[in-house]
Parts: C-alpha cells; sequence; structure tokens
C-alpha cells in the first residue's frame, strides 16, 4: 500500500513538473521568450521526432503534453496538434487559405494561443479559430476583418493571439480589436488603417490593464477593456513593418524594427512617450529581441543583409558583441543559455553573457531557411524551417 501511495505521489509530482515548463503562447508565460528550464551547455542534442506542417513560419505553443503549430499545403492551412513526446498526429483543423509567397515562400505566420482547453488560431487573412484543445472540435469561428473591411497587410496579418481575461485582442486595423474568447462576438474595435505584423504584449499602464502593438507606423498602447488609444508612438518603418513586438519592463518598452530603422527606449506615462534614446545599434525585423539583466540579445539587420546575433546594454543601447554566424535566424533563452538557430539551421547554445557569446552546442538541425523562433519547453527543444520541416531535440540538463 505505501509502496502505491509513494508511486501515485511520483506520478504527481512529475505531471506538476511537466505542467510547470509548458510554453502556451508566442514568447512563452512571460510574453518574454524565456523558459527557466535548465538545458544542456555542451555536447550534441539527441533529435526525438521529426514531423512535416507544411510551409509557414508559424512557431510552437506547447501545453498538456501536446505542441501546436500551424503551416500550409495544397490549397490550405492547417492548426496541427502533435504529442510533444513523440511527434505523433493528434489532431489537425485545416481550412481554405492562399500560400501568399509574396517576395518568400508564403504559409502561416502567426502561433496557435493555448488557454485553459481552447486554442485560438489567428490566420494571415483575418479568420479566428477557438478550437478544443484536446480534439480540434471547432468551437466557433469568425473573420472580424471582413465586416470592417480592414486592409491586409502585404504579407498578411502577423501577430498572434493575445488572450486577455475573457477577451481576446488581434493586431488587426490601426489599433487592435477585441473578441470575447467565448463566443467570438466583437467587443470593441479600431479604425480601419494598417495594421503592423507584432503580437499585442500586456502591460500595466498605471493601474490599467493594457497591451502594446506596432501599427503599419507607430507602436501604440491601448486600453484593454476599451480599446481606448492611450498613446501613440510615431515610428515609420520601410513597408510598414513594424513586427517585434516591444518589450516593456519598469515603465519603458524598448521597440526596435529592420529596414535600417533601428531602436528606441521610450519612458511610459501620460500621453506621448518620452524618447530615452534612439539609434541603429538593434534592429529587429521579425523577431523581438530577448531582455536579460539589462541587456538585450536579438537578430540586428535585415534578411537579405548580413544581419547577425547581438547584445546590446538596454539602458544606453550601447553595442556589447556582435556574433555574425546567426545570419538573419533566431533566439530564446533557456535558463542561463542562449539558444539560437541560425537561417540556415545551424544550432548554437551558449552561456548568456554581455561579454561575448561562446557556444558549448553546435549542430546542424535543419537545412532551408529557418526564420521562426524555436521554443524549449518540458526539455525539448521545437525546431522548423520554411518548408514545414519540425525536428524535436532532447536538451534537458542531466
Amino acid at each position: 500500500m505505501k509502496n502505491s501511495i509513494a508511486l501515485l505521489s511520483l506520478s504527481l509530482i512529475t505531471s506538476q513538473a511537466s505542467l510547470a515548463g509548458d510554453w502556451p503562447h508566442w514568447r512563452g508565460k512571460n510574453f518574454d521568450g524565456i523558459s527557466t528550464e535548465k538545458i544542456i551547455a555542451s555536447g550534441t542534442p539527441k533529435e526525438l521526432w521529426k514531423a512535416e506542417v507544411g510551409i509557414g513560419f508559424s512557431s510552437f505553443s506547447v501545453a498538456d503534453g501536446r505542441v501546436y503549430t500551424m503551416g500550409h499545403e495544397g490549397g490550405k492551412d492547417t492548426v496541427w496538434c502533435l504529442d510533444a513526446a513523440t511527434g505523433a498526429k493528434v489532431w489537425a483543423h485545416s481550412y481554405d487559405a492562399d500560400l501568399g509567397d509574396k517576395y518568400y515562400e508564403g504559409g502561416t505566420s502567426g502561433t496557435p494561443t493555448v488557454d485553459e482547453n481552447r486554442v485560438y488560431a489567428f490566420s494571415r487573412w483575418g479568420d479566428v479559430f477557438c478550437l478544443d484543445a484536446a480534439s480540434g472540435k471547432v468551437v466557433w469561428s469568425v473573420n472580424p476583418r471582413q465586416d470592417e473591411d480592414y486592409r491586409i497587410p502585404d504579407w498578411g496579418f502577423g501577430g498572434s493571439v493575445l488572450v486577455a481575461g475573457t477577451a481576446l485582442i488581434l493586431n488587426m486595423g490601426e489599433s487592435g480589436v477585441a473578441l470575447d474568447k467565448a463566443t467570438g462576438k466583437k467587443l470593441w474595435k479600431s479604425a480601419n488603417k494598417d495594421a503592423g505584423y507584432s503580437t499585442p504584449v500586456p502591460y500595466d499602464a498605471g493601474g490599467k490593464k493594457a497591451a502594446i502593438l506596432g501599427s503599419g507606423r507607430s507602436y501604440i498602447g491601448v486600453e484593454i477593456s476599451t480599446g481606448k488609444v492611450l498613446w501613440s508612438h510615431d515610428w515609420r518603418t520601410s513597408y510598414g513593418v513594424n513586427a517585434a513586438d516591444a518589450i516593456v519592463q519598469n515603465g519603458q518598452a524598448f521597440i526596435s524594427s529592420g529596414y535600417e530603422k533601428g531602436a528606441a527606449l521610450l519612458k511610459l506615462g501620460e500621453g506621448e512617450p518620452e524618447v530615452i534614446w534612439q539609434s541603429k545599434a538593434m534592429r529587429n525585423q521579425m523577431s523581438p529581441s530577448i531582455l536579460v539583466d539589462g541587456h538585450l540579445y536579438g537578430i540586428d539587420g535585415n534578411e537579405s543583409k548580413n544581419a547577425a546575433l547581438k547584445c546590446i546594454d538596454r539602458a544606453t543601447g550601447a553595442e556589447k558583441w556582435t556574433y555574425p554566424d546567426s545570419g538573419c535566424g533566431s533566439v530564446t533563452v533557456a535558463g542561463d543559455q542562449l539558444v539560437v538557430l541560425s537561417d540556415a539551421g545551424e544550432l548554437s547554445i551558449g552561456k548568456l553573457s554581455p561579454e561575448a557569446f561562446k557556444p558549448g552546442v553546435k549542430a546542424r538541425v535543419l537545412s532551408g531557411r529557418c526564420w521562426t523562433v524555436s521554443v524549449v519547453s518540458n526539455g525539448r527543444l521545437y525546431c522548423r524551417n520554411a518548408e514545414g520541416k519540425v525536428v524535436c531535440l532532447d536538451v534537458a540538463a542531466p
């Protein structure tokens, strides 16, 4: 009897530990791109499984032993649910969609968002799906873009769904659209102007629950309950590509974009933010940087112009170091390790440091174009390329 109780207790502890490492939405539980897990610092990670999910750049969400992503094949986009341990298909939900291969491969952009027993997916063309997380059954679906005839950005809607209490916040229109997460009913809308490509980021605005998103011409703070614009900071980037999420800490927001625009640190408050500094030290074309201990780690530059991994001081914008081998890849953080997947599919893992990046792990894990941000969850690293090949690696620390 005692042995049975001990085994049951161990099972419960193991289950709770695995849930603690879940990554339920874009940028993880704290919207910062950081996993608290300890991972390998040297050696070669073991490949656990591979899968194919179709063309696109959707990242991964992981919850309750399942991993979610999106891809395109044969005139349809698909929301995939795979077994996190084996890669086996649990379910897939497909819908008609154009490939949208304008100047690149095309395919899906946003990452599914998991909230309790639901998955929310936002397509490049404005479709929003609420799916049962375990079965994939459609709970509801809407396309709020069609109601207002919002213009679709040149490369489609790029952000993921932000769940904020009972509301879903989308980067659509000039400063967002909110839906009721239970029904899909529209709660508020914004002006019919160009959206950007970032995912709304929640923050506290003097006691108000707010979110920051990048529009086609600015970064904007909005009140989540009403959609009221709290402030707007003009930020003109070529082609309206304000794609990197704002990074908020201590009443300040770091914003950055590519095409030689650069970055700025803003002091938030009532009305227009104050610019603390602005420079071209960091130019995040697609994915946001990651802030750790006062330093920002991110990909500086465009995909076609010698992009590189860089570290800068958040307080001043001063450059600390550059690591050119990343190209226009992606960055995530796990514990005290910086995880970099180059645009050519080479994985590098090395200790976080404002002094230099010296990888202890280097391995070619994929081929083709790799722009998608990799995810560390429950000891596994999930990576993908543009054509939709997924590889899952064992990176748990011994």
